[in-house]
């Protein structure tokens, strides 16, 4: 499905809890459940070889919609490690892959977010159409995705530099600072706090 919005990852009404857990089972909540509040057996994710899937593959513009970092929580939560999408060129317009704040929450919270193109991304759908229960590696430091068949079919994707880093080495916003501590010291120790800096 293209243009997912945040609204259909986690609905308004889940958004009440003030703890930051709890959101996966409610993710996709109106495709993925019948009124009666039993599971949609026509919904992609409901199918039994689907249950444990760690890779969730989609089409363009994910995660747009409003700015609410429940819904990669719930992603996550859910038990997505990956998410792959392609961007669209539209004449002279390009739609993304993935919406710009959700692409930033979702490097926040660990959710690797990978990019390919559109023929690529329409191959793993068909793959796994024909490969009941395909299993697939994501391989961040080689950035590749390989399908796990008889002949393994492998895509490159690219990834800037510096979330590759803050995701290989598992860093939030705090740690990534820490990793400046000697210089924040020493900064610190040249400065009185109290005082403006005059020239």
């Amino acid at each position: 499905r293209a243009n997912v919005d945040t609204d259909q990852i986690i609905p308004k009404q889940f958004l009440k809890s003030i703890r930051r857990t709890g959101f996966g089972e409610s993710l996709f909540f109106d495709w993925r459940y019948l009124e009666n509040g039993s599971p949609d057996p026509a919904f992609e994710l409901n199918a039994p070889h689907l249950k444990g899937a760690t890779i969730l593959v989609t089409r363009n513009n994910f995660g747009c919609g409003s700015s609410r970092e429940h819904a990669v929580w719930a992603v996550v939560q859910y038990g997505f490690r990956v998410v792959i999408a392609p961007s669209r060129a539209q004449e002279s317009s390009r739609i993304p892959a993935f919406a710009d704040i959700f692409r930033n929450n979702s490097v926040k919270n660990g959710l690797l977010l990978v990019e390919l193109s559109e023929s690529d991304v329409e191959n793993i759908f068909q793959q796994a159409i024909r490969n009941k229960g395909l299993k697939a590696t994501v391989d961040l430091p080689r950035q590749q995705v390989t399908l796990n068949l008889a002949s393994p079919v492998s895509f490159h994707f690219d990834i800037d530099a510096g979330v590759k880093d803050y995701l290989m080495k598992g860093l939030d916003d705090i740690g990534q600072t820490m990793q400046h501590l000697d210089e924040i010291l020493a900064f610190e120790k040249k400065h009185d706090a109290q005082m403006p800096n005059r020239q």
